[in-house]
């Protein structure tokens, strides 16, 4: 009599053809998915933000350009200079703040800077600065004395038909530094390169330091309205 057959119902598992590796059982490649491009306008779109951010955070924070309206700064500066202002030289204010960064350096005698206009905050001038805080200035005629002494300014516009005052030395008709003036701390004094054509600190008196918004460091563009061309040589010049 034939034994009965025993048969292995055990379920074993079954290697997926597509898996195999030289005839073997192998492991699933990986699937590829694949990314959802970006939309050409949302790439443009990115790309715009980003621009637009670092530039509004260098504006704020390191570098502002301005245009010269008028000749109070001839012959340094002429009307239609095109200028650049280090803001983060001095301590840029943070916006909608009374926040200042720390300051790389104070205001020196001889820069030139931005500031706020003291009687309309909502204008921005540009001066010489000449009296820092503790300094003592006195403006007789076309001379400036600091501490006593008398200021070399090679840079003043020496005009070649003075007012009639310019000639007498003892002259002094202004609000301001008339007699000896004390600089307060946090303060400056300022004054135009082209004296007999300049708003400054002898008739309104000290640009506070947390009004400064920089110092002009260079003329990147120059146009003469007037002849309607292009000072190019002008161009890139440096503002010491």
């Amino acid at each position: 009599m034939d034994e009965p057959r025993v048969t292995d119902t055990t379920p074993r598992a079954t290697a997926d053809p597509a898996t195999t590796v030289n005839g073997q059982p192998g492991t699933a490649p990986p699937i590829d998915v694949p990314r959802r491009r970006k939309s050409v306008l949302r790439e443009y779109v990115e790309a715009i933000a980003i621009a637009i951010l670092l530039a509004l955070v260098i504006r704020t924070l390191i570098v502002q350009a301005f245009t010269i309206p008028s000749g109070s700064m001839m012959d340094t500066l002429l009307v239609g200079d095109y200028i650049l202002v280090n803001k983060f030289l001095y301590g840029p204010e943070m916006p909608m703040t009374e926040y200042r960064l720390p300051a790389l350096r104070p205001p020196h005698r001889g820069d030139i800077i931005v500031f706020k206009y003291p009687q309309d905050e909502k204008r921005d001038f540009i001066k010489r600065i000449i009296g820092t805080p503790g300094d003592t200035v006195q403006v007789r005629g076309q001379q400036v004395f600091i501490n006593g002494k008398p200021l070399d300014e090679s840079y003043v516009r020496k005009n070649p038909t003075p007012l009639g005052h310019a000639a007498i030395p003892t002259f002094c008709g202004y609000a301001y530094a008339c007699e000896p003036l004390v600089v307060p701390p946090e303060s400056y004094f300022v004054m135009g390169d082209n004296r007999d054509n300049s708003q400054d600190s002898r008739y309104w008196g000290f640009v506070k330091r947390d009004k400064i918004k920089g110092k002009a460091f260079l003329i990147y563009w120059s146009w003469d309205s007037d002849r309607h061309w292009l000072r190019w040589w002008r161009l890139g010049r440096y503002i010491p």
